[in-house]
């Protein structure tokens, strides 16, 4: 190793609900990292006036000599960047980022496509400070310059993954048009509370360069670009979908993935880049799943089941991992957030699994449910058989807790991950759903008597749909959740939030012991928008949060 002057200014420790911070020497250092006590510590180093940051579970602190050089090896190793690690954009580590600063605003995106009203879809900053007088309200929108967008997922030009470049800045917020095929670039930077549009790339030169359409998930790579998973050609064929690569600019540089290694459907994606593996997911055809969800097109093909495994960065497809009947619909894909594990979870929709993937010793990947959400027996219903419909999970930022919604049954579910392949239920709660009291739905049980859920009202109104898209604080202590999926699956499944509109709410996280418990002090209602009720989808963070951010 390079010789290096590297000093310990402090070491922090995290237990369950501090965060204690306090300068150490060496022998300081020695006493508490044998400790078994704290389950992370931070040691931050001055390398030629840079800070550098190691965290260091406790599994690795058999040796003080060990630690000491796990941290000298991170200093020479970002010794090349263009500049200070601290000074690119998010955090050096998920554990960084759960001690950084609390949420004030969310953007949500906003939706009058596929709702009968003639108006642009727009992006929603809304007030979650509860110090604010604008508190749990929408205080700006940015309408989009076209109508009929539908827009869906959002992304960053740059997170945590440009976090060692100090060129790099977290400024665009990424807005692909499912439908439309547009992708928009937000600037947050000059006012955040107020985003204005930046750029437009068009679908017709998506089309043109790379044949590519229906534009969804968006991820920052480290090099500058981003990348977008699009789901089908410009005529709705699943066969035509594929990967998007930007440059850090919006122009459109080529498709990602090579030739002939296109997936067999398109979702969601995410990358390990310590593993060289980036994995996908599949939905459907968007000429399926665009005009509502039909079960028989499930056994026609157009509905995928699958997992592709790609070499990253190259784009090469190394593995298909069918998930059969188990996996029907596999959705949205994380990775653990600490970059040295090799293994996540998948959350599939329609079979109501959640299903883990690891890496085997011989590089090839494997799978496995760890989780199954048993479908109700309904009255009234179009099918016999309820399925819970997980569309949308995440991870908390230690890797300790993982959330997923049931769109139709109404619930969200809060388990212990600390052992991956035996998640324990610790905390559930509904929120909406098909069978809560007053619907004209039921469901049966084994006794054959029937049974609907206590949904609670917040400021004395009714909670309209199912939970859909959630998105965690970074202290992992608030879950925010919006209740529409898609537009055309909203008018099938919950007609109501057509007419009514979406609405967010935010469920207090208990870190501890586990458990979920409504805030009755927040509901931002989009039954009430100027231009009439909206469909309120995805939410981000200005800063990042921990299903926009990846580590290398």
């Amino acid at each position: 190793m390079n010789s290096i002057s590297c000093h310990i200014l402090y070491i922090e420790t995290y237990n369950k609900t501090t965060t204690t911070r306090t300068q150490s020497h060496h022998r300081s250092y020695s006493r508490i990292a044998k400790s078994k006590s704290f389950p992370f510590l931070y040691i931050t180093c001055v390398y030629d006036q840079r800070r550098v940051v190691s965290l260091l579970p406790h599994t690795q602190r058999d040796s003080v000599d060990m630690a000491t050089e796990t941290v000298l090896a991170t200093a020479v190793g970002n010794g090349g960047n263009k500049g200070c690690c601290k000074s690119g954009p998010g955090y050096a580590t998920p554990l960084a980022a759960m001690a950084g600063p609390r949420e004030k605003l969310i953007y949500v995106t906003a939706l009058y496509s596929g709702t009968g009203r003639d108006k642009p879809d727009y992006l929603a900053t809304v007030d979650v400070d509860p110090s604010s007088p604008t508190y749990s309200s929408v205080i700006h929108r940015l309408k989009m310059p076209y109508v009929g967008d539908e827009l869906h997922h959002t992304g960053w030009n740059s997170c945590s993954s440009c976090h060692g470049d100090a060129s790099a800045d977290r400024r665009y917020l990424v807005l692909p048009g499912l439908i439309s095929g547009r992708i928009y670039a937000i600037d947050t930077k000059a006012d955040p509370k107020a985003p204005s549009l930046y750029k437009v790339v068009e679908p017709k030169e998506i089309a043109e360069k790379t044949g590519l359409a229906f534009p969804h998930t968006s991820h920052c790579l480290a090099t500058g670009d981003m990348l977008v998973s699009c789901l089908g050609d410009k005529e709705g064929n699943a066969k035509g979908n594929g990967f998007l690569l930007l440059d850090s600019d919006f122009n459109v540089k080529s498709r990602w993935d090579k030739a002939g290694h296109s997936p067999l459907f398109g979702y969601d994606f995410w990358y390990q880049p310590r593993f060289k593996t980036m994995i996908s997911t599949s939905w459907g055809a968007p000429k399926a799943f665009s005009k509502g969800f039909d079960l028989q097109q499930v056994a026609d093909g157009l509905y995928g089941s699958h997992l592709h495994v790609y070499s990253w960065p190259e784009g090469e497809m190394k593995q298909v991992i069918d998930l059969g009947d188990t996996g029907l619909l596999p959705l949205e894909i994380r990775f653990l957030h600490d970059p040295s594990k090799d293994t996540g979870y998948v959350g599939s929709a329609l079979s109501s699994n959640m299903i883990r993937f690891f890496k085997n010793s011989d590089d090839t990947w494997s799978h496995e449910v760890v989780i199954s959400v048993e479908p109700l027996k309904v009255e009234n219903w179009m099918l016999p058989e309820m399925p819970g419909l997980i569309t949308d999970f995440l991870i908390s930022l230690d890797d300790r807790f993982f959330y997923f919604v049931n769109w139709l049954h109404g619930d969200i579910r809060q388990y212990n991950i600390e052992d991956p392949k035996n998640p324990v239920l610790t905390g559930q709660i509904w929120v909406g759903g098909l069978l809560q009291k007053g619907s004209p739905y039921k469901a049966v049980g084994e006794d054959g008597n029937t049974y609907q859920f206590d949904v609670p009202q917040i400021k004395g109104k009714s909670l309209r749909g199912g939970p859909q898209m959630i998105q965690l604080s970074l202290d992992g202590k608030r879950l925010y959740a919006t209740n529409s999926l898609f537009s055309a699956w909203d008018r099938q499944f919950y007609p109501e939030i057509i007419e009514k509109g979406s609405h967010i709410i935010q469920i207090d996280v208990d870190t501890d012991k586990g458990g979920l418990t409504i805030n009755p002090d927040f509901f931002v209602d989009f039954g009430d928008e100027p231009d009439g009720p909206a469909l309120a989808h995805e939410m981000r963070y200005p800063g990042g949060d921990c299903t926009s951010d990846i580590w290398i």
